[in-house]
């Protein structure tokens, strides 16, 4: 049954949408921060499924972290003559410019995973604070409330100062544990594995470090291993990868995992929602966040 309403359904949306765009394809653009990493590329699956659905022309860019690129990437969008834009942006403030540009032009902007400055009509993002918060209350609960801890921070975008901040509230309710270092690892594999290893030399009593995501967490676990030293070690994405190494019981105890392909459904329904007349369209939308760990990290994916 519930396989029958979901193909109605989208027969239905697609009717509509071939309707409101009878000869002439409704054309979606997104531009991402970056599409190397595993949680954009599963987006990415994500919103072509969609789009294929609804029968749209896709365009896809990738900034690769240059805001200068991602502006210049939204003017050829709108040169194609978009009806929706997508923006994943790779610094909230400096994307302004080309979500101003997007409106004047009469387009529909929603960002996805990090809000951007400027005229958004709504933007669809994880509950970073809550992941922040939750992952180290793990780390927290499984030291047992004691024990010298780090911090592996990332880009000063929204999503990751916010993770930080939710991590230190959460540490603050442990009196026993102690946040001993905060260094920058880029969310980057190799740039986290030798800051990490610097945290360990630097603390011989470090007993846990939090990431700011899954790619720098990957990094940490091999410096961690490298060491030889007994540190715990949480995170958030619920990244593949991050997911095995919790299933295989490594010093990798926990991920709160963020959920990329709902977030771009849900943003490109928000989109639709407006292109078609609703009239009162949420400002933003919070998408829940879960923690991975031991227990339910079998069988779990994006």
């Amino acid at each position: 049954m519930k396989s029958l309403l979901k193909t109605v359904s989208a027969a239905a949306l697609c009717m509509t949408a071939s309707t409101a765009f009878a000869g002439d394809n409704l054309k979606i653009g997104m531009t991402f921060q970056e599409m190397n990493n595993p949680y954009f590329v599963s987006m990415q699956e994500a919103l072509k499924e969609a789009a294929d659905m609804l029968g749209a022309d896709l365009v896809i860019t990738d900034a690769g972290h240059d805001v200068a690129k991602q502006i210049s990437d939204v003017e050829d969008m709108l040169q194609q003559d978009i009806d929706i834009l997508l923006v994943n942006p790779t610094d909230s403030a400096g994307i302004e410019t080309a979500v101003k540009m997007a409106k004047d032009a009469g387009v529909i902007v929603v960002a996805v995973d990090a809000n951007a400055n400027g005229p958004v009509d709504t933007f669809v993002g994880s509950k970073n604070r809550d992941a922040g918060y939750m992952s180290c209350k793990y780390m927290g609960e499984k030291l047992g409330g004691e024990g010298e801890v780090a911090i592996l921070d990332g880009i000063p975008v929204v999503p990751i100062l916010q993770r930080v901040e939710g991590c230190k509230a959460a540490l603050e309710e442990f009196p026993g544990i102690e946040m001993v270092d905060m260094q920058n690892g880029r969310q980057d594999r190799s740039v986290a594995l030798g800051v990490v290893e610097n945290m360990i030399q630097a603390h011989p009593n470090l007993k846990g470090i939090f990431s700011v995501n899954d790619g720098g967490a990957m990094g940490a676990l091999a410096a961690i291993q490298g060491s030889g030293r007994d540190i715990v070690l949480t995170s958030v994405d619920g990244a593949p990868e991050a997911v095995a190494a919790i299933a295989q019981g490594t010093p990798f105890i926990e991920s709160t995992a963020q959920f990329p392909r709902d977030q771009v459904r849900v943003g490109l329904g928000m989109a639709l929602a407006q292109l078609w007349g609703a009239r009162v369209v949420p400002a933003e939308v919070p998408i829940d966040v879960m923690v991975v760990d031991a227990e339910n990290a079998e069988g779990f994916s994006w």
